[in-house]
């Protein structure tokens, strides 16, 4: 099907780099309105800046999505911009290693902040609009981590990951009814700036332990993103997609030999 996000008003959060910046170049490209948003304006409007080069529609936007207020300014600049908003893509998140040991409560709550209660507040602030023009889409960026598997130093990040879908079911069913569909990707180790520094010896490690052998790129999640905001998805929601080239299947490393 072509035109699947044409002329639509799309917000992407932690747009600024990594797979949120991958997410709204892949919407652009394919007709969408982006507002691009980031707690960094600067990568926000760096990934603003790609887009046009690109020939694509998009406009920078600095939000903590961990702040009410802010969620709500987001959208509100979204409808400024757009007249409407027909996709919410919440990516924003946060990933810092701590032991349990060791974590602070602080840390615990910044963590929740960002990544569960983000996604609230986005989801809140965009739901009566949606509901109003009687259609939606809000995808979520989640991970394996926390909803199907565990690493240690990330038990925070894990809560908050598996947090984000049985809130996701939920707000399913209060607007389906409203023709607003709400749908999580798991992505599995993606390539990102973040690996840039773990050496070639762990990411050798990271390929060996997923089965298709290589790690995926950004573009993998945005493509699952792109389907699961299209008119072919219109009858899928409260389900998870997992992009992860097959790292959730071994039962053990005996399965990969």
């Amino acid at each position: 099907m072509v035109d699947r996000v044409q002329d639509r008003s799309t917000v992407v959060t932690g747009a600024g780099k990594g797979i949120g910046r991958t997410i709204a170049r892949v919407f652009a490209a394919e007709g969408a309105r982006v507002l691009v948003s980031d707690l960094d304006l600067a990568a926000a409007r760096a990934t603003v800046a790609l887009i046009e080069e690109d020939g694509g529609q998009a406009v920078a936007c600095q939000a903590d999505v961990s702040k009410r207020a802010d969620a709500e300014a987001m959208i509100g600049e979204a409808m400024s911009h757009f007249g409407s908003v027909d996709i919410l893509v919440a990516n924003a998140g946060i990933f810092p290693s701590a032991t349990i040991e060791n974590m602070s409560e602080a840390e615990w709550d910044r963590v929740m902040s960002v990544n569960l209660k983000g996604v609230f507040f986005c989801v809140k602030s965009v739901a009566w609009a949606m509901r109003r023009q009687q259609s939606g889409r809000i995808l979520l960026t989640s991970s394996i981590t926390g909803p199907m598997t565990g690493f240690p130093g990330w038990a925070h990040y894990g809560a908050s990951k598996a947090g984000m879908l049985g809130f996701m079911r939920s707000a399913a069913l209060e607007y389906a009814r409203d023709n607003v569909t709400i749908n999580a990707v798991l992505p599995g180790n993606i390539r990102t700036e973040g690996l840039k520094d773990v050496g070639p010896e762990y990411l050798r490690r990271m390929e060996a332990s997923i089965p298709m052998g290589y790690l995926g790129e950004p573009e993998d999640v945005a493509w699952a993103m792109l389907f699961l905001a299209s008119e072919e998805a219109r009858y899928i929601t409260g389900q998870t997609l997992v992009v992860d080239g097959g790292q959730t299947l071994p039962e053990s490393a005996l399965a990969l030999d």
